[in-house]
Parts: C-alpha cells; structure tokens; sequence
C-alpha cells in the first residue's frame, strides 16, 4: 500500500507545505496498522520521530471520508500543558478539513464546553482526571457524546500508566465504551518503554484485539552527554590533576559566577548565559530552592534574571508564562523545572539540557534528554553531580558517590542493552478500588451491592481483587457513611462520602502535595510533604527526627529528636530505583572501563570511588565491616526489594543475630551492629527465606502504611494486604539472598 496516496487531501497539502521529503518509518508503520487492520496499536518510537502525525494522519483520512455522528477521536494526554500544546497543532491541520477539535480539562472556558456538548464531533483531548468528572458530572451526555466513538489515543502512554493513574485511564475507557455501546481501537504512544508487550497486553485487555507494535529501526543519533562531579564545599576530586591529561569540557571556563558560590550551580549558572535550556530537578522543592539560588546569583552579578520555574504545584500563569517564554526563540532564559516539562510538550529550539543529580529511572533520562535535539540539533544534557564532601571520620558507604554511580548506570543501560524499566502492572490497587467504587455510585445512583460489583469487578485494574476483598472493604465504607444503605437496601453515596466526591480534587487518583506540619512536644519545626510512617525518620530544621505519630486527619507530625543519619523515603512515586540499575552501580565500581562522557572531575572522583570499593571489598562481598561490631550490608537491590529485605532484617533475623541499631539509606545501603560471623548472617537469612512466610509478616504490627492517595478510607487489612502484596518485592528479596 502506498501510503501518502491513502491520506486525505487535506494531509497531503499539509506534508507538500511543510516540504517533507519523505515519510518517516512510524508514520508508515501506523498507517498500514489502522488502514489495513482492526487491532490495536502501540507505537515506540524516539521523542520528535512524528509519533502524533503518526497516529493522527490515517484517523482524520478516516473521519473525513466517513464523518462519525458523535466524537470520533479521544485523545487522552497526562498533562494539561500537553493537550494545549496538541490542540494548537490539531487544530491547525483540520481546519482545512472541517474536522472540529476540541480540548476539555479544568481551565477550557465553559463556552467551549458547552458547544460541545450541544455538537459532539471530531476529536476530543482530555486528561484522565476531566474524563473521570464528565463521566461523573455528565453521565447522561456519555451515549450522544460518544456513541460512534472509533479512536482512543494515549499520549505518553508510559507516563499516564503508571501507577493508580494508568489504572484509572484503563477503567473510564472501559466504563465509557461500556455506557456508549462502543469499542474502539486503543492506540498508545510513547518514546520510553520497557517491556513494551506487557503494555501491549494491558492496553489491549477486555477489547477482543491483539496489540500491534512495529519494530521499527531507531534512528541512529549522536548524544551529546557530559557528567560533571562537584563538592558542595572543599577542593574539587579534579583540582590536584594535571589539566593536560584530564578530560576536557569543550566550553568557556567557569568564571563568571560570583564569588564563593556553590560550584555545580555556578557551573549551570555559567554555562546557561546567553542560551536557551533546560535545568532539570528530582523534586518540587529542589526545584524552587535551584531557582532561588540561581536568581539570586543573577542580582550578585548585576544581571538580569534570566530563570524561570515549572513544576506541577504552580498556579497555570506561571506554567504558561514558562512555556511561553522558552517557545520565543529570541529569549535566551533556562527553566528549572521537574517531570513537568520532561513530556512532550513542544517549548522551542532548545540548546541543551541541564540535570541535577541523577534522575531515578532511564526512561526519565530519556524523556529529558529528548526534549533537546529538535530542529537539527543534536540532543544535549549536561549532568551536574553534588556530593557533599564526607568528613575525615565517616563511615564508609558515606564516601560513596551514589548519584554519580547512579548516573552513569542509566545511561550505560541504555547504551549498552537499549533497557527500560518495565511497567509494573502487578500491584493490588484497593485505593483506585475505592475511588472507582465512589464514581460509579455518583453517577450512576443508586445500586444494589451486586450491581456494583458487577460493574467494578470486572474492570482489568481489579482482576487481583477477590469478592471478598470487595464486600470487605463496601462494609467497611457502610460504617465510615462514605456509602449508606437505602430502605430498598440499595447503596448510595453517603455523607462523608458526598464530602469527598463533591470536591474537585476526587478526580485525580495521584496525591496532592498536601503539607503536615511537625512538632516535637509544643515546638512547630516547619512543614513537610508525604510524611513516612511512624518508626522512620525524618530531616527538618538541621536535624534528624523520629517519626513517634502521624495524625493524617489533622495534617500533623509528632516526633522526637535523635542522632543518625536520614534515609531516603520511596513511597510508590518516580522515586523508585529498579534493581538493574542498582546492579549496574554495582558494576560500574567493579570495572576498570572510562566513559567518554564524564569530565575532569567526575572521573578521578569515581577513581577514588573505585580504589576504595577494592581496599573494601564492597563490589565482591555484599556484607563488610566497617570496624568493630559495625557492620554494612550492600544489596544493590531496588527500591522495592530494599524494603522487604530491611523489614525481613528486622522482623525476621534480628534477634536471632542480635542487631541493633539498623540505619537504611534506602536503596543503597543498611548499616546495623551485630557480634556474629559473615557466614552465621548468611545462614539465618536464607533458612529464614526458605520457611513459608506470608508477606504480610513483614507488615509491623499495628502498621497502615497508607501509599496512596485513598488509602485513608480502606479497611486497614486492606491497606497492609496492599502494601505486602503489592509494594514490597519479596520475591525479588529472595531471589537476592539465595544467590549469597
């Protein structure tokens, strides 16, 4: 089939005015899947390779030569900024074409709406959390809205999948083809995928189709990646090398930044004057604290301010003024921003990219790293890597450069095996099992118990979830009055449950950044997001805390001071590292290779780190003592399986070994003191791992560890049964103490 002579008219006169040469290999792919099949479609393909043209060039071919008499299209996209983006595009292709494109979330004027409603046609672009309120709030619009519904598109498909998030999107394109008496093809879209068959198959469930995913040959394209070390204070790892025979960065000196500033920051600082960049951050709060150092290093050296901010909890005028800003390819100014801007979102011509830190995943490096290299540049990003310089007395998995491993693993995966983490499409969502729950009754009314299980149940989130967790968990929202039982003896949403329904924040199943506040006694600390459970601790006003109570109703942190050092606190967020890339950490100590991407500094610092895992003995043994009854256990595990094993350590072995004060740097590291040998610590873990033990065991007594965001409102068997079954990796723990 030829494919450009299959397109419509109005295609064609778009690619002859915008003089491409050719088709791209996705773009051909895509057409001869939706023209010639009726399945499903995943495309993977790099970020910029044409991957919405792709898909939406044989859908308008197909709405314009027979016009759907409701929405034909539904473009799901997981950021607001994402769907105005494509709106404008859209738009400006199907005008020609008369084929209307419409984009609803929470900040479309109701007009827009409201013409909508009045004439549903052409394409629809909406996030997931607006299709849960129309659903909800304009349930009896559903069948006119959508009854010749052919096309759902998933933009950023590995992005929205993730988690509650991608659950929910699966379930409202069920209850919605459900309620329209449709089935449409699903067509996903992506540029970093793992494992892209699971998603193939998660995509595709319940609807009678195969997924199709074309092997595509990735472009070959030239990075342009440095990796620079920096102490926060002290001489830098390099200053004593002979510049000569360092490795060099191909740029001016650093020498404008003002005086006694942080030298990675005065790095980026530096290297962003008169270009147009990207700073990327791990959290919001690094986010505004970069920004802040960065602003004020401009007024230092009398200069304008030339840095913006973007992260998901600003108000949309400052996103908008962001995204405006670095589209103006005559404003040189850098944003500094989160995942926010890591996603499609077309900001311009872009030199370079900056990073912070190490990012926790390859797909984040990937997605970041793509939003340069647009518009014939090469894609650029500059690692920036701080590290405190550890002082003379401390311990060793303190000296090690952690982000620095970190970095350079992500990127070598990706080099040398093309591997991305894979979705997790395993856990127990009772969360997401609430808020389904809760919708289906708001807009559908009343409904028997079996009613609602009948349309809850069968959703592809739940197929984990038994009947008897359901009733377990529809009693227990009985007695919280969050459902109420009517004389007919059907259910209702009841009051506390009207409470929660009623406010606009019930449409997102992903947490909110709400603050606790701490205190120790009648002391206020300050305020924090997401506190650990009780037992863990936290770093505030220049100390170390441990966590004594946490009153989620009233927002507050109870603790008391103690000495140690903080852990790093995953919860199920972009936090989580996966065990391959701890093991390639592993490696990179282990080798003896360079990398021709790390500088002057990061190299000879990772020299330093490499002689001292050898005089060690980190990298051949996963148990060293660091001096006396100290001990330091390194099981280059993930995120996941770090956790069950500290908890296994703790619950299960402990008083067998006699540990005491176990210390995790989550998921590098535990530290603990105990008397017994190596080979007595090897043997009670694994004949501890060998007796039948429910996970659940590793839940502490009288523990709700709540992860998610509805987690609050479950049963608290529910919530531990969650957690074991689907947040701690017991099986990949195992795995790892049997090969000891």
């Amino acid at each position: 089939m030829n494919v450009f002579d299959r397109y419509a008219p109005f295609i064609k006169n778009f690619i002859y005015s915008n003089e491409w040469q050719s088709l791209r290999a996705v773009q051909i792919a895509a057409a001869e899947a939706i023209f010639e099949t009726d399945e499903n479609l995943l495309l993977c393909a790099s970020t910029a390779s044409g991957k919405t043209e792709a898909a939406f060039f044989p859908i308008l071919t197909d709405l314009y030569e027979d016009s759907p008499c409701s929405i034909g299209a539904l473009y799901i996209g997981p950021l607001k900024a994402l769907i105005n983006d494509q709106f404008y595009r859209l738009a400006d292709l199907c005008r020609e074409a008369d084929i209307p494109v419409w984009h609803w979330h929470g900040d479309v004027s109701q007009s827009h709406k409201n013409k909508l409603l009045k004439n549903p046609s052409g394409i629809l672009q909406i996030t997931p959390e607006s299709l849960e309120a129309l659903l909800m709030r304009k349930h009896s619009y559903i069948n006119k809205l959508f009854c010749d519904l052919r096309y759902v598109v998933i933009d950023e498909v590995h992005a929205i999948l993730r988690g509650d998030r991608g659950g929910q999107t699966i379930c409202l394109i069920e209850r919605l083809s459900k309620l329209a008496g449709v089935n449409p093809r699903r067509i996903g879209l992506s540029a970093t995928l793992g494992e892209p068959q699971k998603m193939g198959e998660f995509l595709s469930a319940g609807t009678g189709r195969n997924t199709l995913i074309p092997q595509l040959q990735a472009q070959k394209v030239r990075w342009r990646i440095s990796m620079e070390h920096f102490f926060v204070q002290g001489e830098q790892a390099g200053e004593s090398v002979n510049p000569e025979s360092a490795l060099q960065l191909l740029s001016e000196p650093t020498d404008h930044a003002p005086d006694h500033a942080d030298p990675g920051f005065a790095y980026v600082f530096d290297h962003t004057r008169d270009r147009k960049c990207l700073v990327f951050v791990n959290s919001r709060e690094e986010c505004e604290a970069v920004t802040t150092t960065l602003r004020s290093y401009c007024e230092l050296n009398h200069e304008p301010d030339r840095f913006l901010i973007h992260h998901g909890n600003l108000s949309v005028s400052y996103r908008e003024t962001a995204e405006a800003v670095m589209k103006d390819d005559e404003q040189m100014q850098s944003t500094v921003t989160t995942a926010t801007l890591e996603l499609g979102i077309d900001i311009g011509r872009l030199e370079r990219a900056f990073q912070i830190d190490a990012p926790f995943t390859v797909s984040s490096f990937l997605q970041r790293l793509g939003r340069t290299g647009r518009r014939d540049l090469p894609p650029e990003m500059w690692f920036v890597i701080r590290e405190d310089l550890a002082e003379a007395r401390a311990m060793l998995p303190e000296t090690v450069p952690w982000k620095l491993l970190q970095g350079i693993a992500l990127i070598q995966l990706y080099l040398e095996e093309r591997w991305v983490e894979p979705p997790k499409l395993d856990r127990l969502p009772f969360s997401l099992l609430y808020h389904q729950t809760m919708s289906t009754l708001a807009s559908c009314g009343e409904l028997t118990a079996a009613q609602l299980a009948a349309r809850v149940l069968p959703l592809q989130a739940f197929q984990r979830i038994s009947q008897d967790d359901y009733k377990v968990l529809l009693r227990h929202l009985l007695d919280i009055n969050h459902i109420q039982r009517t004389e007919e003896g059907g259910l209702i949403v009841g009051l506390a449950g009207e409470r929660q329904i009623n406010s606009f924040k019930f449409y997102a199943v992903f947490q909110e950044s709400e603050e606790y506040t701490v205190r120790c006694g009648s002391q206020e600390l300050g305020t924090l997001v997401m506190p650990p459970p009780p037992g863990e601790k936290i770093a505030i006003a220049g100390h170390v805390w441990l966590v004594e109570e946490v009153d989620h109703k009233r927002k507050l942190v109870y603790c008391e001071q103690v000495r140690g050092n903080v852990p790093a606190y995953f919860g199920e967020c972009p936090g989580a590292v996966h065990t391959k890339v701890l093991e390639r950490m592993r490696l990179v100590l282990a080798e003896e290779k360079s990398y021709p991407y790390i500088m002057k500094n990061a190299s000879v610092r990772l020299q330093q780190a490499r002689q001292t895992a050898v005089y060690s003995g980190v990298v051949s043994q996963p148990l060293v003592n660091l001096g006396g009854d100290m001990w330091c256990l390194f099981p280059w595990l993930g995120s996941y399986a770090f956790l069950a094993l500290e908890r296994f350590l703790k619950i299960k072995c402990a008083e067998q070994l006699g540990l005491k004060g176990l210390d995790a740097c989550r998921p590098y590291f535990i530290q603990f003191k105990m008397k017994e040998e190596p080979q007595t610590f090897f043997k009670v873990l694994k004949a501890e791992c060998e007796k039948e033990f429910d996970p659940l065991d590793l839940v502490y007594e009288k523990e709700v560890p709540l992860f998610e965001k509805y987690d609050e409102f479950l049963p608290p068997s529910l919530v531990r049964k969650g957690f074991a079954y689907g947040i701690l990796d017991v099986d990949g723990m195992k795995t790892r103490i049997h090969s000891w």
